[in-house]
């Protein structure tokens, strides 16, 4: 899978799809997408950017969701769990997860800059770290790997 984050696309398709593979989801998996959860995600898609927890709050507050912390990260820890959002460790941030559906072990690129976030998929059992495993006899169960620097847009600009 190609890194999705820093190209042009047709966004409302994008969310479109998004959502929609997010109600089959939790349809085959008897998940609620309560409006709360479902309007966060719809949150994350359309910004494709990390956004802090109370960020996320302030739109949901804005949208009548809710103005009370719970609000926030029960819907992002509902959305983590069921694979629908990453969290970016390095920012304490939230991203729609670009791959919503597929298992993978994602990377994230983030722009120290105007902190969008791009997601590339990579193979856990190789490269140096798979082999450094193998090599030990350790089993991968997860892996964060997060790389900061300057997205195709802020490249040009002083920063």
């Amino acid at each position: 899978m190609p890194a999705i984050g820093f190209h042009r696309h047709d966004h409302a398709a994008c969310i479109d799809a998004s959502i929609a593979a997010a109600e089959r989801h939790c349809a085959d998996h008897k998940l609620k997408l309560t409006p709360v959860r479902r309007r966060a995600l719809e949150i994350l898609l359309r910004e494709h950017r990390a956004l802090g927890a109370y960020d996320l709050l302030s739109l949901l507050a804005d949208d009548g969701l809710g103005s009370q912390p719970p609000v926030a990260y029960r819907a992002l820890d509902f959305l983590t769990s069921a694979g629908f959002a990453h969290k970016i460790e390095r920012l304490n941030a939230y991203v729609a997860c670009a791959h919503l559906g597929s298992e993978h072990a994602p990377a994230f690129l983030i722009c120290r800059a105007c902190k969008s976030v791009a997601e590339a998929d990579t193979e856990m059992a190789r490269g140096r770290l798979g082999d450094a495993a193998r090599d030990t006899g350790f089993k991968i169960e997860r892996t964060v790997i997060e790389a900061e620097g300057l997205c195709p847009s802020c490249q040009g600009s002083t920063v």
